[in-house]
């Protein structure tokens, strides 16, 4: 009896996966750990076969091994297209609340090169440290939207910004720019932070904002979504925009199943949930995922060729 009651839970979890079933807050928590949940499927099958309960390990260990043949890719790099064109090296750093060490996010950036950072639950205090650990001689540029809690957000920049709305209201600010790269077509960058989605109220609200975000669009500059999805490529919601034209930096790089949530814990089970998702029309080079003290989150930084 126990082993079909979880031949049943790992069951209905992979169905909701294969399906495209993000459901209500339980079911999209359940599908953030699908990773886990392979696992664990690999193992309950190869239980159930071993005590000869062929029809529960049959049907368990096929999931498991659809689950695996889904997640796979991520773990191995894609090839990568001949790109001619600027290197540019982009940041995303959830700031949980303004509490990240300042400090460990300037020296990130100056250390990394890095070109254009989105920063995520940026506060006033969060701009003052940032400021004094040398920000803005690092990044001169800025698009800040600053609260107090989690709600703020903003751009710097080692090039110049023109503010675009790329998208509706949310319930975080979430602004974009254009980047104008010097002597050659810039960027869009937007910043990207939706509501979580585990929620009592459910998921709908960060669906609908998911489904807000800018698509890739051929005829306007490049486009990078940056920062805390607070879903995973499991999510129909996020996996959506990798079909509108976007590729995930971690997964083209084989670090696809590298967690950014939560940071220096085993509970709850961390999770990939911070992307960079690059317009497809710019060769990825390399992706990095950082530590940063003071932060629930850890930073991701990709680099990747902006064609001419």
């Amino acid at each position: 009896m126990l082993l079909v009651m979880l031949a049943l839970a790992f069951t209905a979890v992979a169905v909701a996966r294969l399906l495209e079933i993000d459901g209500n807050r339980h079911v999209v928590a359940a599908v953030a750990l699908t990773p886990y949940v392979t696992a664990a499927g690999l193992v309950l099958g190869s239980l159930a076969l071993l005590l000869h309960r062929w029809a529960v390990g049959t049907v368990v260990t096929v999931l498991a091994v659809v689950l695996v043949a889904a997640l796979a890719p991520r773990a191995f790099p894609d090839s990568r297209p001949v790109g001619v064109g600027a290197s540019i090296r982009v940041m995303s750093a959830n700031l949980y609340a303004g509490q990240a060490d300042a400090g460990a996010v300037v020296a990130a950036v100056r250390d990394r090169r890095v070109d254009v950072l989105s920063l995520q639950e940026l506060t006033p205090e969060a701009v003052t440290a940032l400021d004094r650990a040398g920000l803005a001689r690092e990044l001169p540029y800025r698009l800040f939207q600053a609260e107090p809690g989690a709600s703020g957000s903003g751009i710097a920049s080692r090039h110049p910004l023109q503010e675009r709305t790329l998208s509706p209201p949310a319930g975080f600010r979430q602004p974009a720019a254009f980047v104008d790269l010097p002597g050659q077509q810039g960027i869009e960058v937007q910043v990207v932070h939706a509501r979580p989605p585990v929620v009592p109220e459910g998921p709908e609200r960060w669906q609908r904002e998911l489904a807000g975000l800018p698509e890739r669009v051929l005829d306007r500059p490049p486009r990078v979504l940056a920062g805390d999805f607070n879903g995973t490529l499991d999510h129909v919601a996020v996996r959506r925009l990798l079909v509108s034209g976007y590729a995930d930096a971690a997964a083209s790089v084989g670090a696809g199943l590298k967690p950014t949530w939560p940071s220096g814990t085993f509970w709850p089970p961390p999770v990939t949930i911070d992307h960079l998702l690059v317009d497809r029309r710019c060769p990825l080079d390399s992706y990095e995922v950082i530590d940063i003290p003071g932060s629930d989150h850890r930073a991701v930084l990709a680099q990747f060729v902006v064609p001419e």
